[in-house]
């Protein structure tokens, strides 16, 4: 292989827009890259925060990627000045979020692309952080505990989460007959726009990822794939009716989806013919062009975290261990032939939005016309979101590191690990009338740190060894004093990618191996995958503090859990 002979494509589907690069497969440099918004949701179309709901519509996925694609091709062929550019391009590889699952039809298609669902958020894919399906979440834990059969929360930590693709499904079914009646099936965003590239979207043709199914979908192959039709009628009907038509079988990344179809082909500018992945969830993929492996955890750093770690697959003499409280152990759902591990927070960078959001309101709702004399601007209203955050986080690294801290539980969207829990919500303690904005700030980065210790915690005490720790993404690129706390709660050095684009690289990665151009994804990663940017060291004098705030912490949380335990009594 020479330079600029190959080139691969990556698309990363996040939870506001999609991002596509170009990868030139011989090393890894970025030819291309194109970021494009999903314009009904950046409208706030579809979703009431007020009440957990995010809704995505399919076809903010389609133009966007159909933007994204063209615009990262199109930047390919200047920077390099091949004008042939996208005849070189020979595999893609998408990665979503997840779990955000849809119903469909009977060609797989989501029931929000037809007519009369066309404004039905019920009938759109379920995005990751909707978290209206907490009472089913729990009614589904009490199921597996009691029902007499298989506990299919066993990989799963033990808990199965509102986040994930039974609880949504089981949630709008009880609440919209109309969508009940017309849902054939359903499928995962990661599995749904691989296939519809390759016109194999139909039930009996998908080729679904090993990554969402074993991870949010129970599916395991010890018990034959997903929970038994007899467990799920137990729930609901329908979702028993749906269960044969997922099949059995599932697929790590980097093998074939399919083929690119000629009608994508034209839409997209790219060769007819071109091999398409099976798709994966972003944080997974990620992870590999991040540098994860043996030893070493990712931590993708966004919205939420994903932490990830792989191992070896057991001897043949020795049974797998099951990790209670984390968010699943799967064979492959990283990279095939390892069991990749999941652990992660539900909020994370969303939490310091969370903070800006209340900042900015006054200016949004009339202090910026009070000083302006006219209501401000979108374009100055996002100038002055932009510095938000900047500004404080600048602020809050004055703040000397003492054990009078305010401390808080950094469970704003409920608690993902350990021991998912979407109930719970952020308590705070120690705030006084000296507690400024600088201080409330640098609060918030330590809750998330502490969030981050007890996973760390979690997997080293079931003798998952973690040697080395990757952040990649948004979060890590941009918040150098929230990677610096980070270093100083744990104790361990935190390494930061070169690169911002670490989902779209994986998917590359992946796109690499399955077009043949190298054996394995390991290979791959070493040749296309970024090196290290920084370093962040911990200080061994703000940990000897923050081990006292920690005990805090960790004091609060049960707090929080045993207020929760005695609401609940309360309001039986």
């Amino acid at each position: 292989m020479k330079k600029s002979e190959h080139f691969v494509l990556g698309a990363d589907f996040g939870s506001d827009s999609v991002r596509v690069v170009v990868l030139d497969a011989f090393d890894g440099s970025v030819a291309g890259s194109k970021v494009s918004w999903y314009p009904r949701w950046k409208k706030g179309l579809f979703c009431n925060a007020k009440e957990n709901r995010f809704r995505q519509h399919p076809l903010d996925y389609i133009e966007s990627f159909t933007e994204a694609v063209k615009g990262a091709v199109a930047q390919a062929a200047e920077k390099s000045g091949i004008a042939g550019i996208s005849s070189r391009i020979c595999s893609i590889c998408i990665d979503t979020t997840g779990s955000t699952p849809a119903f469909t039809d009977k060609d797989g298609m989501p029931l929000a692309l037809s007519k009369e669902f066309a404004d039905d958020p019920d009938a759109m894919f379920v995005l990751w952080k909707d978290h209206t399906a907490v009472a089913e979440a729990d009614e589904i834990n009490r199921l597996c505990k009691t029902w007499g059969g298989q506990d299919y929360t066993l990989y799963s930590g033990g808990t199965y989460s509102s986040e994930w693709f039974w609880s949504k499904l089981l949630h709008i079914v009880r609440k919209n007959p109309k969508v009940k009646k017309a849902a054939v099936c359903a499928v995962e965003h990661c599995d749904w726009m691989t296939a519809l590239l390759c016109g194999t979207a139909a039930p009996d043709k998908i080729k679904r990822s090993r990554c969402a199914a074993g991870h949010k979908c129970m599916w395991h192959k010890s018990w034959g794939g997903y929970p038994s039709t007899a467990f799920l009628a137990k729930l609901d009907s329908k979702l028993a009716d749906i269960q044969p038509l997922l099949g059995s079988e599932t697929f790590t990344t980097e093998k074939k989806q399919g083929l690119l179809t000629k009608e994508w082909s034209d839409t997209l500018g790219l060769k007819e013919g071109i091999t398409v992945c099976v798709g994966g969830y972003d944080a997974h993929v990620g992870t590999v062009g991040g540098g994860v492996a043996d030893g070493v955890m990712v931590k993708s750093m966004g919205t939420s975290t994903c932490d990830i770690i792989v191992a070896p697959l057991p001897s043949s003499d020795r049974q797998e261990t099951c990790i209670a409280g984390i968010c699943g152990q799967v064979d492959g759902s990283v990279i095939e032939g390892k069991i990749g591990y999941e652990a992660g927070q539900s909020s994370y960078g969303d939490y310091y939005n969370w903070f800006r959001t209340l900042l900015l309101w006054p200016f949004k709702n009339g202090a910026g016309k009070a000083v302006l004399g006219r209501d401000p601007t979108e374009e100055e209203i996002d100038a002055y979101e932009k510095h938000i955050l900047a500004d404080l986080e600048k602020a809050c690294e004055n703040i000397p590191v003492t054990e009078t801290l305010p401390v808080a539980l950094d469970w704003i969207n409920g608690r993902r690990t350990p021991h998912a829990n979407q109930n719970l919500t952020a308590w705070m303690s120690g705030i006084s009338l000296g507690t400024d904005a600088p201080a409330f700030m640098r609060m918030l980065l330590e809750a998330t740190a502490f969030g981050s210790r007890s996973i760390l915690e979690c997997f080293e005490k079931n003798g998952i060894a973690i040697n080395k720790i990757i952040a990649v993404g948004g979060v890590a690129r941009k918040s150098r004093a929230g990677m610096q706390i980070l270093a100083d709660v744990t104790n361990r050095e935190i390494q930061v990618t070169e690169s911002d684009l670490s989902p779209s690289i994986g998917a590359a990665v992946f796109a690499a191996t399955a077009a043949g151009l190298y054996k394995t994804v390991e290979e791959a990663q070493k040749k296309l995958a970024p090196g290290v940017d920084r370093t962040y060291k911990p200080d061994p004098k703000k940990h000897a503090v923050y081990e006292k705030l920690y005990k805090q912490y960790l004091e609060l949380g049960a707090a929080a859990e045993n207020g929760l335990k005695n609401r609940g009594k309360s309001e039986k």
